[in-house]
Protein backbone atom coordinates (compact mmCIF):
# COMPACT_ATOMS: atom_id res chain seq x y z
CA UNK A 1 0.00 0.00 0.00
CA UNK A 2 1.55 3.24 -0.84
CA UNK A 3 1.73 6.47 1.28
CA UNK A 4 -1.37 8.30 -0.54
CA UNK A 5 -3.10 4.61 0.03
CA UNK A 6 -2.65 4.96 3.33
CA UNK A 7 -3.89 8.57 4.04
CA UNK A 8 -7.05 8.09 1.83
CA UNK A 9 -7.94 4.84 3.56
CA UNK A 10 -7.00 7.13 6.89
CA UNK A 11 -9.21 9.36 6.04
CA UNK A 12 -11.76 7.55 5.00
CA UNK A 13 -11.83 5.53 8.55
CA UNK A 14 -11.74 8.63 10.02
CA UNK A 15 -14.93 10.19 8.76
CA UNK A 16 -16.75 6.71 9.25
CA UNK A 17 -15.59 6.39 12.89
CA UNK A 18 -17.12 10.29 13.16
CA UNK A 19 -20.25 9.91 11.79
CA UNK A 20 -21.15 6.42 11.60
CA UNK A 21 -23.55 4.75 14.54
CA UNK A 22 -24.02 1.60 16.13
CA UNK A 23 -27.78 1.61 16.50
CA UNK A 24 -27.14 -2.03 19.13
CA UNK A 25 -25.09 -4.98 18.48
CA UNK A 26 -26.17 -6.00 14.83
CA UNK A 27 -27.40 -2.80 13.01
CA UNK A 28 -25.17 0.27 11.90
CA UNK A 29 -25.94 4.00 10.74
CA UNK A 30 -24.84 5.28 7.68
CA UNK A 31 -27.47 7.93 7.25
CA UNK A 32 -24.78 10.56 7.70
CA UNK A 33 -22.03 8.82 5.24
CA UNK A 34 -24.51 7.21 2.28
CA UNK A 35 -27.96 6.13 2.97
CA UNK A 36 -29.46 9.86 3.38
CA UNK A 37 -26.86 12.30 3.45
CA UNK A 38 -24.24 11.44 1.08
CA UNK A 39 -20.76 12.86 1.30
CA UNK A 40 -19.39 13.76 -2.07
CA UNK A 41 -15.72 14.31 -0.75
CA UNK A 42 -15.84 11.25 1.34
CA UNK A 43 -17.25 9.26 -1.97
CA UNK A 44 -15.02 10.22 -4.28
CA UNK A 45 -12.21 9.34 -1.72
CA UNK A 46 -13.90 5.86 -1.86
CA UNK A 47 -13.65 6.14 -5.37
CA UNK A 48 -10.13 6.69 -5.87
CA UNK A 49 -9.28 3.48 -3.48
CA UNK A 50 -11.90 0.92 -4.98
CA UNK A 51 -10.49 1.75 -8.74
CA UNK A 52 -6.55 1.88 -7.50
CA UNK A 53 -7.76 -2.24 -5.31
CA UNK A 54 -8.99 -2.92 -8.76
CA UNK A 55 -7.60 -0.84 -11.76
CA UNK A 56 -5.72 -3.56 -13.12
CA UNK A 57 -8.29 -6.31 -13.24
CA UNK A 58 -9.44 -4.05 -16.15
CA UNK A 59 -13.62 -4.45 -15.31
CA UNK A 60 -15.81 -2.59 -18.51
CA UNK A 61 -18.73 -2.47 -16.00
CA UNK A 62 -19.09 -1.20 -12.28
CA UNK A 63 -22.62 -3.24 -10.79
CA UNK A 64 -24.52 -2.65 -7.59
CA UNK A 65 -28.04 -2.49 -6.37
CA UNK A 66 -30.06 0.27 -5.78
CA UNK A 67 -29.97 2.73 -3.29
CA UNK A 68 -27.54 3.11 -0.98
CA UNK A 69 -24.77 1.53 -3.22
CA UNK A 70 -25.05 4.10 -6.12
CA UNK A 71 -22.63 6.54 -4.93
CA UNK A 72 -19.84 4.86 -4.29
CA UNK A 73 -20.28 2.03 -7.22
CA UNK A 74 -20.62 5.46 -9.55
CA UNK A 75 -17.78 7.44 -7.68
CA UNK A 76 -15.50 4.24 -8.72
CA UNK A 77 -16.81 3.78 -12.27
CA UNK A 78 -15.82 7.82 -13.45
CA UNK A 79 -12.32 6.82 -11.66
CA UNK A 80 -12.40 3.65 -13.88
CA UNK A 81 -13.86 5.18 -16.89
CA UNK A 82 -16.52 2.53 -17.11
CA UNK A 83 -20.36 2.56 -16.84
CA UNK A 84 -22.35 1.98 -14.03
CA UNK A 85 -25.20 -0.70 -14.07
CA UNK A 86 -27.00 -0.91 -10.82
CA UNK A 87 -29.74 -3.27 -10.26
CA UNK A 88 -33.51 -2.29 -9.24
CA UNK A 89 -35.21 -3.40 -6.69
CA UNK A 90 -38.66 -3.96 -8.08
CA UNK A 91 -40.39 -4.09 -11.46
CA UNK A 92 -41.32 -0.75 -13.04
CA UNK A 93 -43.62 -0.03 -16.39
CA UNK A 94 -40.80 0.15 -18.51
CA UNK A 95 -38.93 -3.01 -16.43
CA UNK A 96 -39.24 -5.41 -19.61
CA UNK A 97 -39.70 -9.26 -19.36
CA UNK A 98 -36.03 -10.07 -20.46
CA UNK A 99 -34.15 -9.28 -17.38
CA UNK A 100 -31.66 -11.34 -15.17
CA UNK A 101 -33.29 -11.74 -11.85
CA UNK A 102 -32.93 -12.86 -8.60
CA UNK A 103 -34.92 -13.06 -5.38
CA UNK A 104 -32.77 -12.13 -2.00
CA UNK A 105 -33.47 -11.26 1.48
CA UNK A 106 -32.26 -7.93 2.60
CA UNK A 107 -30.89 -8.14 6.21
CA UNK A 108 -31.62 -3.96 6.31
CA UNK A 109 -35.15 -4.04 4.86
CA UNK A 110 -36.36 -7.33 6.82
CA UNK A 111 -38.15 -8.28 3.74
CA UNK A 112 -37.44 -10.64 0.27
CA UNK A 113 -36.64 -8.21 -2.92
CA UNK A 114 -35.97 -8.91 -6.23
CA UNK A 115 -32.59 -7.61 -8.35
CA UNK A 116 -33.45 -6.41 -11.93
CA UNK A 117 -30.67 -6.34 -14.57
CA UNK A 118 -32.24 -5.59 -17.97
CA UNK A 119 -30.03 -8.57 -20.02
CA UNK A 120 -28.72 -6.50 -22.96
CA UNK A 121 -26.85 -4.52 -20.32
CA UNK A 122 -24.86 -7.19 -19.20
CA UNK A 123 -22.87 -9.83 -21.36
CA UNK A 124 -20.55 -12.65 -21.41
CA UNK A 125 -18.17 -9.83 -22.80
CA UNK A 126 -18.18 -8.17 -19.37
CA UNK A 127 -15.62 -8.26 -16.44
CA UNK A 128 -17.84 -6.83 -13.87
CA UNK A 129 -17.12 -5.30 -10.65
CA UNK A 130 -19.12 -5.09 -7.96
CA UNK A 131 -19.42 -2.37 -5.02
CA UNK A 132 -21.89 -2.03 -2.66
CA UNK A 133 -22.04 0.44 0.88
CA UNK A 134 -22.00 -2.29 3.25
CA UNK A 135 -22.05 -6.16 3.54
CA UNK A 136 -23.58 -7.98 6.41
CA UNK A 137 -24.99 -11.65 5.90
CA UNK A 138 -24.17 -11.31 2.03
CA UNK A 139 -27.85 -12.24 0.46
CA UNK A 140 -27.50 -9.13 -1.91
CA UNK A 141 -24.10 -9.79 -2.76
CA UNK A 142 -24.37 -13.66 -3.51
CA UNK A 143 -27.53 -12.30 -5.77
CA UNK A 144 -25.16 -9.72 -7.93
CA UNK A 145 -23.00 -12.50 -8.21
CA UNK A 146 -25.40 -14.66 -9.72
CA UNK A 147 -26.39 -12.05 -11.95
CA UNK A 148 -23.04 -11.96 -13.34
CA UNK A 149 -22.79 -16.03 -13.61
CA UNK A 150 -26.03 -16.47 -15.50
CA UNK A 151 -24.84 -13.22 -17.76
CA UNK A 152 -21.95 -15.23 -18.65
CA UNK A 153 -19.82 -12.18 -17.83
CA UNK A 154 -16.67 -12.54 -15.87
CA UNK A 155 -16.67 -11.27 -12.47
CA UNK A 156 -13.62 -9.32 -11.20
CA UNK A 157 -14.55 -9.43 -7.57
CA UNK A 158 -16.40 -7.35 -5.00
CA UNK A 159 -15.90 -3.82 -3.68
CA UNK A 160 -17.57 -2.55 -0.22
CA UNK A 161 -16.97 0.30 1.84
CA UNK A 162 -18.42 -1.21 5.45
CA UNK A 163 -17.58 -5.11 6.16
CA UNK A 164 -19.54 -6.02 9.07
CA UNK A 165 -17.01 -8.84 10.12
CA UNK A 166 -18.93 -10.35 12.77
CA UNK A 167 -21.54 -11.69 10.09
CA UNK A 168 -21.21 -13.80 7.18
CA UNK A 169 -21.50 -11.79 4.14
CA UNK A 170 -17.88 -11.72 3.21
CA UNK A 171 -16.98 -15.14 4.25
CA UNK A 172 -19.46 -16.67 2.12
CA UNK A 173 -18.07 -14.64 -1.19
CA UNK A 174 -14.56 -15.42 -0.21
CA UNK A 175 -15.84 -19.42 -0.01
CA UNK A 176 -17.16 -19.24 -3.70
CA UNK A 177 -13.49 -18.01 -4.85
CA UNK A 178 -14.87 -14.17 -4.65
CA UNK A 179 -11.57 -11.48 -4.36
CA UNK A 180 -13.52 -9.37 -1.62
CA UNK A 181 -11.63 -5.61 -0.98
CA UNK A 182 -13.26 -3.57 2.07
CA UNK A 183 -11.96 -0.22 3.04
CA UNK A 184 -13.66 -0.07 6.77
CA UNK A 185 -14.03 -3.68 8.36
CA UNK A 186 -16.45 -3.58 11.46
CA UNK A 187 -15.23 -6.27 14.41
CA UNK A 188 -18.21 -5.49 16.71
CA UNK A 189 -20.77 -3.00 17.42
CA UNK A 190 -20.93 -4.41 21.09
CA UNK A 191 -19.86 -1.06 22.84
CA UNK A 192 -20.18 1.24 20.60
CA UNK A 193 -17.81 0.94 16.75
CA UNK A 194 -14.96 -1.84 16.77
CA UNK A 195 -12.52 -1.78 13.74
CA UNK A 196 -10.30 -4.37 12.71
CA UNK A 197 -6.80 -2.77 12.18
CA UNK A 198 -5.25 -2.30 9.12
CA UNK A 199 -4.12 -5.43 7.28
CA UNK A 200 -6.08 -7.76 10.02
Amino acid sequence: MNRRTNRRTDAIRELFLKEAVALNDRVLELDRLLTHLVRPDWVRMIGQELADRFRDDAPTKVLTAESAGIAPAFAAAEELGVPLLFARRRQTLLTGEDVWHERVPSFTKGVVTDLLVPRNLLSADDRVLIVDDTIAHGDTALGLVRIVENAGARLVGFAVVVEKCFQEGARRLKDRGVRVESLVRVRSLENGLELESEGE
